[in-house]
């Protein structure tokens, strides 16, 4: 592309607080749940699709190949997230990861427009580029708008608790774009759900096949902590591809610089492949209570799975 297009070496990214607010300083809209995607399109219409640590995503998802026909003829960096939506326009993780062995319509929900026709808009308020991000965009392509309310957060999380959604970001109308993670971006949960490393896993039982559960881990510091296994959410072809993934990574020793308890039979991985998780809550112990697997991330380096606990918020 000859379009002098800035570098962008990290999205923003929303700090986690414990509870919604209202203010009118503030938008909220929906917490998306997929994959991350920064999307650059010439003046002449080609097109790259990245991840946040630069993977081609075009290649993963290929029929999101006519994605540029969803703006106006100009050049363009865009925000988003590539989802895969169910009937009630809720995004669903798990129809995500199926996109790569079926056929399953995938949409990029935008939300920033980060630069427009030779012009950087990073040092431009939010509620300007949200503006200007609404007039490239056109109808019926398989890119949509992702809308918001300004003020009124309580009410936004209470409708997306009521949806089942993963919950809402809130962002200060008057903030610049920042390579990092930002408290001008917060994210309210309205379900646990995380990523974590793998760092083993156990042998199966009885007809299972592959293995019977995953030893999950993340980073405190540059020490990896064990959080618990999970073992319920896979298919049968989760179970043989991902087993046999593992096998390729395994090790002799354990990859926890805390050592989980009963580890007989446990088979030791290097720690370098994500799972995307949803639990009920931690424990006290940081524990995690009813995990359930999502699918696998390689959007997101290992070494980035951090604990992520929810600060309490006051504006």
């Amino acid at each position: 592309m000859n379009d002098p297009f800035p570098v962008i070496r990290s999205p923003m990214l929303a700090t986690l607080i414990d509870a919604p607010f209202d203010d009118d300083d503030w938008l909220f809209e929906t917490k998306w749940d997929g994959f991350r995607a920064l999307c650059t399109i010439s003046a002449r219409g080609t097109m790259e699709l990245r991840s946040r640590n630069g993977n081609d995503l075009l290649d993963r998802f290929p029929r999101l190949d006519a994605l540029h026909a969803s703006f106006r003829r100009t050049s363009l960096l865009l925000d988003g997230e590539i989802v895969a939506l169910d009937r009630y326009h809720r995004s669903n993780f798990q129809r995500l990861q199926e996109a790569e062995r079926r056929d399953v319509p995938l949409s990029y929900a935008v939300f920033d427009l980060l630069y427009a026709r030779g012009h950087d808009l990073r040092e431009r308020p939010l509620l300007e580029r949200k503006e200007r991000l609404r007039e490239v965009l056109r109808s019926g392509g398989s890119a949509f708008y992702s809308d918001y309310v300004i003020g009124a957060g309580r009410s936004f999380f209470s409708r997306a608790k009521r949806r089942h959604l993963e919950g809402i970001v809130g962002k200060r109308v008057a903030s610049t774009y920042q390579e990092r993670r930002s408290r001008d971006w917060v994210k309210i949960k309205a379900s646990f759900e995380q990523e974590f490393v793998i760092g083993g896993w156990s042998e199966p039982e009885g007809s299972r096949i592959g293995f019977g559960s995953l030893l999950l881990g993340a980073y405190d510091g540059t020490a990896l902590r064990y959080v618990g296994e999970v073992g319920t959410g896979f298919s049968d072809a989760h179970l043989r591809e991902i087993h046999a993934m593992l096998r390729k990574r395994a090790r002799a020793t354990a990859p926890f610089d805390d050592m989980p308890p009963g580890t007989n039979g446990v088979h030791w991985v290097s720690p370098n492949v994500v799972a995307e998780v949803r639990f009920t809550e931690w424990t006290r112990d940081r524990r995690l209570r009813h995990p359930v697997f999502l699918g696998l991330r390689d959007d997101k380096p290992a070494r980035e799975v951090t604990f992520e606990f929810p600060v309490r918020w006051a504006t």
